[in-house]
């Protein structure tokens, strides 16, 4: 017996109630719409902070994997969005990089722009496109600090292929980040 303790993540049980895991989503908005709704959900559920990210299959929209923001409930700062969509998409592969021989083009879309941990993760998770809804500027006016992520940051992952595309939907992603103000959930980073 171990002294320390196993790890398990697993996401909320409304996701499999809410969300069609065998529909394809062929359009941008259509992708981004499925994470703004994972945001949205999480709010109205309380099971987590007012974000959402899923990956895809890059040509087909076959969705592979959902993340929710699910640090509080799991009493983990690692628990972003983006890095439970990319674990669960990994898992799902079979793979440790969403970019390994044999498979698909992989894409993340995420409810808002990814802070400086989730931008780093990206880097590793082998997905060759990421798009947001929400700014970062957004976050920020409900008090949520991003980290350091700078235009370098970004370039960085350009000279490495990944292609970076915000504000789609914006207004909508943003919205979800007023309504967990409004219903006064915890900022547990700022």
């Amino acid at each position: 017996m171990s002294a320390f303790p196993e790890l398990h993540i697993r996401l909320p049980a409304w996701v499999d109630d809410e969300i069609d895991t065998a529909a394809t989503y062929p359009t941008d908005e259509a992708r981004m719409a499925l994470a703004i709704a994972l945001a949205h959900a999480n709010v109205v559920h309380e099971t987590g902070g007012p974000f959402g990210a899923a990956t895809f299959e890059a040509t087909t929209g076959r969705l592979i994997s959902v993340g929710v923001n699910m640090v509080v409930p799991g009493r983990n700062a690692m628990l972003h969005a983006e890095v439970v969509a990319f674990m669960m998409a990994q898992a799902r592969v079979g793979s440790f990089s969403l970019g390994a021989e044999g498979l698909p083009a992989h894409e993340l879309f995420t409810s808002c722009e990814p802070c400086a941990m989730c931008l780093g993760a990206t880097h590793w998770s082998g997905v060759r496109r990421v798009v947001w809804s929400a700014t970062r500027e957004d976050a920020a006016e409900l008090f949520f600090d991003e980290g350091p992520v700078f235009a370098a940051s970004y370039e960085y992952l350009r000279e490495r292929g990944i292609v970076f595309e915000g504000g789609v939907m914006r207004s909508e992603g943003r919205a979800v980040l007023v309504l967990y103000r409004e219903r006064g959930g915890p900022v547990y980073n700022g």
